[in-house]
């Protein structure tokens, strides 16, 4: 009996060196603007926030980024969320672009994954 008392303890100490020895993976977003055509549209403002929610944990900070040359607006939210927690967080995007153009979409973004998602803009 003893024996089989020393494996499950050693068995259970292994089990949780396991699970704390987890590397936190990147949690990225990256929103692709195109407009009506399929062309993608350079250095348009992309905003993501939280749609408020009481239950949740606080809420995380609106946050802003301009599309590079490539057509991609790139977030990193690696260090708002904890190992172990369920779900992250569902953010509206909406994109302005050269003063004339307006797109606007949701992002449901999952822990430790690169999330895209395309907004199509258009005349406003």
């Amino acid at each position: 009996m003893k024996s089989l008392s020393k494996t499950y303890f050693f068995a259970l100490c292994l089990g949780a060196l396991t699970i704390s020895c987890k590397k936190k993976q990147a949690t990225t977003v990256e929103i692709a603007v195109i407009d009506i055509e399929g062309n993608l549209i350079p250095n348009a403002m992309v905003r993501l926030w939280p749609n408020p929610d009481p239950v949740l944990k606080p809420m995380i900070d609106a946050d802003t980024s301009y599309t590079q040359s490539d057509g991609y607006a790139r977030f990193d939210y690696t260090d708002d969320f904890n190992l172990g927690q369920a779900g992250f967080r569902v953010l509206d995007i909406e994109v302005r672009a050269n003063d004339t153009l307006y797109g606007e979409g949701i992002i449901k973004i999952v822990e430790e994954q690169n999330n895209k998602e395309t907004v199509i803009v258009t005349a406003i």
